[in-house]
């Protein structure tokens, strides 16, 4: 909607505005307070709307209200209107009212700098007037406060990622085109093993261990180890348990596991010398996904652009929470779910599993989802990060895109979502960003989600990437699934390429989300 509203002669295209919605019938919405904050020192701005609903129409019904700014156009450009905020109303009968207060944050307008115009590789609202409006959509909006910024407030200084290598221009917010920068372009395949034919492994499914058999009765675990369970009661640290393993063993935990019970997309762990358990994970964003010929029925949930469509976060938060209960029940513990790329386009084939065109509001939704699964002590795994934006060539495909459109639209929902739900994991993506891998990509993991935005979870790759396993370890995406190379990454820890260090790191990732399950 960013572009239809601000390129001139494309709001001619739309047919629903963004946020457009109908009801059975019709609300009056009034606004009674608006409190505008700042503290420049504190980088904080904000607006307090108080605001009264009323039903006025002839039957029961609940009415979706919208907040939208509007920044300067300044030296970044902007699109003309940015959601900064929504809440649904309960259910008003006729001539019902309901009072919301909805605090703004006004720097979730930022633009983020790429190019040292303004400050480089900053998140910062220009100086100039600023408007925000509220109401119903995007096209039906009431301008309910404008304000003045007397110079630049920087909300955040950051450093350069992702910088694209083969992306020659961007459009800008009036249509026109700017040239970009290129950093240097990579070999995406370069490695320093023997080739491996990525297709001849594309579907492979992780190995069954030979375990050999022992006596119950008596000392089940490795000879002279501690088992994990010593992890569990507190009596031993995880760093100091991890200490005991070879460096297969913890080559082994970095793959993914055969499956057990009604699981079909494989398993977590398993290494029962060391009492390591086996935690199944399932597919399926609009409902637990289990083969039919298990006999087990599973719950149809809507889709996810379906439930982002309610606007309504509390519905959402219990649809999570009844899907958890039902992936509980069938000894599952990691949901593969929820996926929030961005729609970037209505023909991605992969659309019905993301929310929304805004991130904004595909963040607020996909917590919402989160925090549901999580109350169930499941682990929700949102995906595909990042900018996963088709299906046909999704292995192969490049998504050029510039900094500024990452840090604004395609990686702010997994930072709403990171910041706001804090999963237990998240799956990088197929795709390649800017000539890399992202399964591989430091600072899309490292930098990024874990630097910038404090994730503390797991990282795991999606099923059968064609990134080279040692280098998705080294870049902080602890586990590949469907299943490991484990023969490649000793190979490769024997030439050095990869350290026990960088092992042990991924394995503790692993082994803090087993100990997150109950």
């Amino acid at each position: 909607y960013r572009y239809f509203e601000s390129i001139k002669g494309a709001e001619k295209k739309v047919v629903y505005p963004f946020g457009y919605g109908l009801s059975y019938t019709d609300f009056e919405i009034k606004v009674e307070n608006v409190e505008f904050n700042l503290e420049y020192e504190k980088k904080k701005i904000n607006l307090d709307i108080t605001f009264k609903v009323t039903n006025i129409g002839q039957y029961p019904g609940k009415e979706v209200v919208q907040v939208y700014g509007s920044a300067p156009q300044g030296q970044l450009g902007k699109p003309a209107k940015v959601l900064l905020s929504f809440k649904k109303t309960r259910l008003l009968d006729l001539g019902q009212s309901q009072v919301i207060k909805l605090n703004v944050d006004l720097a979730n307008l930022y633009s983020y700098d790429d190019s040292g115009k303004v400050e480089i590789s900053s998140k910062l609202l220009e100086k100039g007037r600023y408007n925000i409006y509220l109401g119903r959509s995007v096209r039906d909006l009431e301008n309910i406060y404008e304000f003045n910024l007397e110079e630049n407030l920087i909300i955040e200084k950051l450093n350069a990622h992702l910088t694209p290598s083969q992306l020659p221009e961007r459009m800008l917010a009036d249509g026109s085109m700017e040239k970009m920068q290129q950093s240097p372009a990579s070999d995406i395949d370069k490695y320093e093993l023997e080739y491996l034919d990525k297709v001849s492994v594309d579907g492979l499914t992780p190995a069954n261990r030979q375990v050999d058999g022992v006596l119950l009765w008596s000392w089940r675990y490795k000879k002279d180890i501690k088992p994990f369970s010593e992890v569990v009661d507190g009596n031993m640290s995880l760093d100091d348990f991890i200490s005991q393993m070879t460096e297969e063993e913890l080559i082994h935990l970095l793959g993914g596991q055969p499956n057990l019970g009604v699981a079909n997309t494989f398993g977590i762990g398993n290494m029962p010398e060391y009492g390591i358990p086996s935690i199944m994970t399932a597919d399926g964003p609009a409902g637990l996904r289990v083969d039919r010929e298990t006999g087990v029925t599973t719950t149809a949930f809507p889709c996810a652009t379906q439930l982002a469509c309610t606007w309504n976060e509390e519905l959402v938060y219990q649809v999570g929470q009844a899907a958890a209960k039902e992936v509980k029940e069938n000894n599952i513990c990691v949901w593969l779910a929820p996926g929030v790329n961005i729609h970037r386009n209505p023909l991605c084939g992969r659309n019905f599993e993301y929310y929304s065109e805004d991130p904004y509001l595909a963040g607020k939704i996909g917590s919402s989802m989160v925090k549901g699964i999580q109350s169930q002590n499941i682990a929700a795994t949102i995906k595909h990060f990042a900018c996963n934006n088709k299906e046909t060539n999704r292995k192969n495909s490049d998504s050029r895109v510039s900094e500024r459109a990452l840090r604004e639209i395609y990686l702010r929902v997994f930072e709403i979502i990171v910041k706001e739900a804090k999963p237990w994991c998240i799956m990088t993506s197929y795709n390649i960003i800017n000539g890399q891998r992202s399964s591989e990509s430091k600072e899309l993991i490292e930098d990024i989600l874990r630097g910038e935005w404090g994730f503390d979870g797991m990282v795991t790759t999606d099923w059968w990437t064609f990134g080279e396993h040692y280098k998705e370890v080294k870049a902080g995406n602890d586990l590949k699934m469907a299943c490991g190379f484990p023969e490649r990454l000793k190979e490769a820890f024997d030439k050095k390429l990869i350290t026990r260090q960088e092992l042990e790191k991924a394995v503790k990732n692993i082994l803090k989300l087993i100990l997150r399950m109950e």
